[in-house]
């Protein structure tokens, strides 16, 4: 029966070739932590602005004659 194509001892298979690399992941860390940083100045901006409301004196302290009364007895 003869000349058939098949692979016989001396023929020789050519080797397959080298998979590419993969692909580099794509750093989204960066952009995460932009975000998370930018919500901490947002938020210690608005802690830092409602902090003046609850302010009632200046830098020298309260300076008004303090409220002081003396208790009384019940009935006098």
């Amino acid at each position: 029966m003869g000349g058939g194509g098949g692979i016989g001892k001396g023929a020789s298979v050519p080797s397959a070739p080298a998979p590419p690399e993969p692909p580099m992941p794509v750093e989204r860390g960066n952009a995460k932590a932009e975000r998370e940083t930018a919500e901490h100045d947002r938020k210690a901006a608005l802690t830092a602005q409602g902090a003046g409301s609850t302010l009632l004196t200046g830098s020298l302290g309260d300076t008004s004659a303090a409220y002081v009364q003396s208790k009384t007895l019940l009935g006098q």
